[in-house]
């Protein structure tokens, strides 16, 4: 398989097409529904994210506790449809890179078309092997939540495929 190895921060997304497979490496954050309600939210008040939006990367899941002698526990996708009520309004806010499983709403891949983000696709039941990608875990925010609390990660040569690209080209519509 031939990997395009991305440094965070993407520094030309519109380089990836959908289909491309990555190792990415730098810092992600986790969020899932819960989070995402929160952020919205706070948005709405006016009140400034955990983290600056331009240039992150947003994982969609939320990890399991560590085992002995591990930095996290799995961390295996959720289905990123849960969150496509909430991510048009990120996106539009500067949080243009998610990390997920599934398909989006068209909302959402016409928001990533606007904004130039890119939407990856885990692989759904390969937390295990994604665990082994983080050199560090820390929760950020919404500690209240527990495994949907935001993590910052720092991941090194994780696997994806590009789903959705800056021109909404989708690996779902094939």
């Amino acid at each position: 398989m031939n990997y395009k190895n991305i440094a965070l921060p993407i520094k030309k997304p519109e380089s990836l097409k959908a289909g491309d497979q990555v190792f990415l490496s730098g810092t992600i954050y986790t969020a899932r529904d819960a989070a995402h309600k929160r952020l919205c939210d706070e948005l709405a008040k006016n009140k400034s994210p955990p983290f600056h939006f331009e240039g992150a990367v947003v994982y969609y899941t939320g990890p399991c506790p560590a085992s002995t002698g591990y930095v996290i526990g799995s961390i295996g996708p959720t289905t990123s449809g849960r969150m496509d009520k909430y991510a048009s309004e990120l996106i539009a806010c500067g949080l243009k890179f998610m990390i997920g499983k599934g398909d989006r709403s068209q909302a959402v891949i016409d928001a990533i078309k606007i904004h130039k983000g890119i939407y990856f696709a885990a692989i759904g039941g390969a937390g295990a092997l994604y665990a082994t990608c983080v050199n560090s875990a820390k929760v950020i925010a919404y500690s209240d939540l527990g495994a949907e609390a935001i993590y910052k990660l720092q991941v090194k040569n994780m696997p994806l495929v590009v789903a959705i690209d800056t021109q909404g080209s989708n690996i779902y519509d094939r």
